[in-house]
């Protein structure tokens, strides 16, 4: 049987239900039996308001749901322009959005879906809820009760774990330690082996400062912080290589060198994903003991309920839920 992959509907004031619509109109969500956790009633009202040909159903369960209609588990009944509008934050989208989360890692720790796809959420609607997770990670995270897990972005051919996430500039030298990244930098290979299927992935860590630091010239974290990292990895019998350049490694990744790049900051590992693959980045939450991919954009609030928001990297975070979970689980 085909596995069932859950897919959050996400902010229901954002372009999530717009580009599930989408995405199962043009045929792509494909390998899997698509199972939508979120709200019938809104998945309509986008319906009506964009003209998208879908037939939705409403089902209670996963195995209940089949590829022929667009199936939704609804949980609640937001009302279109009483407890949602198209572009408006709110605690009743915070709230529900929550829901539609707890629900599908239910499912998926049950095994009763093989993997989940998020569609984007907003954080301020989340906090208006009275809820202060700084965003998906950290609420899986805490869902699941994981404590070893980092973001991975993959598009254009290029896989970055980030050390460090959402955090100011000015305090990721602080806050990458040693252990930090042997940490992350070990969970990448893992990863890599686990979901990718690769025996021995090839892992390239990233230095912090310019030139890697060029034998401390321009900072000393790359000899003191990240080499010993790395050297401890090489002993335990990981392909692992670095602190390299920057500027220069995601070059020889896309050329095949390396199978992930471990990259120190946001900036320095997303701006190579979001130049070589805007439309099609997908974010996975490694260390889980599910299966979570994401479309890498937000709930792009300036242009929901427009019509012109791309399904694309719902397409391809579905596409690779998909992939993965035909590695790591069987199918139900």
């Amino acid at each position: 049987m085909d596995r069932r992959i859950a897919i959050t509907m996400g902010d229901p004031a954002g372009i999530g239900p717009e580009i599930i619509l989408k995405a199962y109109r043009e045929g792509l969500l494909k390998g899997g039996i698509p199972v939508v956790i979120g709200d019938a009633e809104v998945m309509h009202y986008y319906k009506k308001l964009l003209n998208l040909d879908v037939e939705i159903r409403v089902v209670d369960s996963p195995e209940k749901a089949s590829q022929d209609a667009l199936c939704v588990i609804s949980l609640t009944g937001l009302k279109p322009e009483e407890d949602f509008a198209p572009g408006v934050t709110s605690a009743a989208c915070g709230k529900a959005v929550v829901s539609y989360i707890e629900t599908a890692v239910k499912l998926c720790l049950g095994g009763r879906c093989s993997a989940m796809v998020t569609a984007p959420i907003s954080k301020a609607s989340m906090h208006q809820a009275g809820y202060n997770w700084p965003g998906h990670t950290e609420l899986l995270a805490h869902l699941t009760n994981t404590k070893n897990y980092a973001m991975m972005l993959a598009g254009g051919g290029v896989r970055v774990v980030l050390v460090t996430i959402h955090v100011a500039l000015r305090r990721v030298p602080e806050l990458i330690t040693t252990e930090e990244v042997y940490r992350v930098a070990k969970l990448a290979c893992d990863s890599m082996k686990r979901l990718y299927g690769i025996d021995n992935p090839k892992v390239a860590v990233c230095g912090l400062n310019p030139h890697a630091g060029e034998k401390g010239a321009f900072g000393d974290e790359e000899e003191s912080i990240i080499a010993p990292a790395v050297k401890r990895l090489e002993s335990e019998g990981y392909a692992v290589s670095g602190p390299h350049p920057a500027d220069t490694v995601f070059y020889w990744h896309v050329k095949g060198r390396y199978d992930a790049v471990v990259a120190m900051y946001h900036d320095q590992g997303l701006i190579p994903v979001k130049l070589l693959g805007f439309d099609e980045g997908v974010n996975v939450t490694l260390g889980l003991p599910i299966i979570r991919t994401s479309p890498d954009h937000g709930t792009a609030f300036d242009i929901a309920g427009r019509g012109i928001a791309s399904p694309k990297s719902l397409s391809s975070a579905y596409s690779l839920a998909v992939e993965f979970s035909s590695r790591t689980s069987r199918p139900e």
